[in-house]
């Protein structure tokens, strides 16, 4: 389960970070700065719950792959430095934003010793305000479940505060087991 946070919403991480922790499974949130810088109690907790925070860059650029590899590589220090000042946190993890990357930066940023985490499962739940409902955000992602995947939820999406806790349970019931990305056994 990995979680984008771009900004703080509602209560939704509090809940989802209590659902996870009733369920007992793992899961990974890439922070972007200003969630960082608007939520740390959150990024402690996270921390302090054994959950991974993964680096999703300072200002969330909408086309990373435009982007030069300094204004890159500024975008990855930010956090990481932030992280590593403000929580004893040493990120290793890295997501980019919108999955929009090239070549050349995917290079950059692998080179900084980040490991790259794309998904292979997601669904519409990036707008708040523009939420599928419900039962459609269970539908869609537990029919898009399969052996070995990268669950991508977006923090700012009541929805998947709401369906969070059946999927973790559906999924269970279809045999899947839940892992750290540090423990990821799909890895090449």
């Amino acid at each position: 389960l990995t979680f984008d946070c771009g900004y703080p919403y509602e209560d939704c991480v509090p809940r989802m970070l209590d659902t996870l922790k009733e369920k007992g499974a793992p899961g990974t949130f890439f922070c972007t700065m200003q969630y960082i810088n608007e939520a740390p109690d959150m990024v402690k907790r996270m921390i302090d719950e054994g959950h991974i925070v993964g680096n999703h860059t300072v200002n969330h650029p909408s086309d990373c792959a435009a982007l030069d590899t300094k204004t890159m590589l500024s975008e990855v220090k930010g956090v990481h430095d932030k992280l590593l000042s403000d929580f004893d946190y040493n990120a290793c993890y890295f997501r980019f934003p919108g999955g929009t990357y090239s070549e050349k930066m995917l290079k950059s940023v692998a080179n900084t010793g980040y490991r790259i985490i794309f998904w292979s499962l997601a669904h519409y739940d990036w707008d708040p305000e523009d939420q599928p409902g419900v039962q459609t955000a269970f539908d869609t992602v537990t029919s898009r479940l399969h052996p070995g995947a990268v669950i991508l939820l977006h923090t700012s999406a009541p929805d998947n505060v709401a369906m969070l806790g059946d999927f973790i349970d559906h999924a269970r019931s279809q045999g899947y087991e839940f892992y750290s990305l540090d423990n990821y056994k799909h890895w090449n």
